[in-house]
């Protein structure tokens, strides 16, 4: 039982730095202290060129408004549009010198929900994580407790604005836009867009203390990777970064099989992967969650205490 109790709070754990990295009240970005500069980081990355990623850019140049947003327009024209995605995944999460590793299940359906079933020793559901548009959800099996709430009532998903679709362009490897649903020709004027080392894009967008950036393949015209900062020079400075890796075809897309997500932030830096074993299309699901009467629900304030102390 202590195991169990173990690996569910590790579960959580995972589930909170994903919603919570940002210590409960700020947003994401980059850590402070002999950190390189995330510009020159994105730009000087070195990434393999997958040949088979999709419609192919031409090579004219970004500087040319025109050319850049063609270019931004086939990055969306690439992403995944099938409207479920599931798989058997392997769930890794390192915070500090704990390190653990489970198995699982993604469900993901387009616009509805994104589901994270964690096992423990394989066949015992240690804990479930659910977004949907409405709220965010976090399911402590073992313990009988679970975290349900609107999206506005969470500070530090409010002040970093991150909303469900922010998750699910995260999650589904998307450009997005904060505050919006989903992205429209107008929305690709307010990215900027760059060369940078080898055939890769980096493509830019500023709102206030929060920065963002994406590494897109020039010639794939396909997202490598997302990066996340918030700068505070009072409360500190937080940084996520997500690498997808290993691109196979599903349906008429290319989805990444290879989840590496990075959080920086004052006090510790948190690592979680997460691979999917195959690219599913499973519909025959219940989209939510319902518990009995046996969980009790608690509040904001314990469940961070509880596990953002590990």
């Amino acid at each position: 039982m202590k195991t169990l109790r173990f690996l569910t709070a590790t579960t959580c754990l995972a589930a909170l730095v994903f919603v919570t990295s940002c210590s409960s009240t700020k947003g994401l970005g980059r850590r402070g202290g002999g950190q390189k500069n995330t510009n020159t980081a994105i730009t000087s990355k070195k990434t393999k060129r997958t040949a088979d990623l999709g419609t192919t850019a031409d090579s004219t140049s970004l500087s040319d408004p025109i050319q850049r947003k063609a270019f931004l327009q086939q990055v969306t024209d690439n992403a995944q549009h099938a409207r479920f995605i599931t798989s058997k995944i392997k769930f890794s999460v390192e915070v500090g010198n704990q390190q653990m590793t489970l198995t699982g299940n993604l469900k993901m359906k387009r616009d509805d929900v994104i589901r994270l079933q964690l096992m423990a020793f394989g066949f015992v559901e240690a804990g479930r994580l659910e977004f949907t548009p409405e709220y965010v959800m976090i399911i402590d099996r073992i313990n009988k407790q679970y975290l349900k709430v609107p999206y506005s009532h969470l500070e530090f998903l409010r002040s970093s604005n991150i909303d469900f679709y922010v998750l699910q362009a995260l999650f589904w490897n998307e450009l997005f836009q904060p505050g919006k649903s989903h992205l429209t020709d107008s929305h690709l004027n307010t990215y900027t867009a760059e060369a940078g080392a080898d055939d890769d894009v980096v493509i830019a967008m500023e709102d206030g203390k929060l920065s963002y950036r994406w590494l897109a393949d020039r010639t794939a015209a396909q997202v490598k990777m997302a990066n996340i900062k918030y700068t505070d020079k009072y409360r500190g400075n937080y940084q996520l970064n997500w690498d997808y890796e290993d691109f196979k075809r599903h349906t008429s897309k290319v989805f990444p099989m290879t989840h590496k997500v990075m959080f920086n932030t004052p006090k510790k830096d948190i690592k979680f992967e997460m691979i999917l074993n195959y690219m599913g299309s499973e519909d025959n699901w219940e989209t939510r969650t319902t518990l009995s009467g046996k969980y009790r629900q608690v509040e904001v304030d314990e469940i961070l205490r509880r596990f953002m102390a590990l």
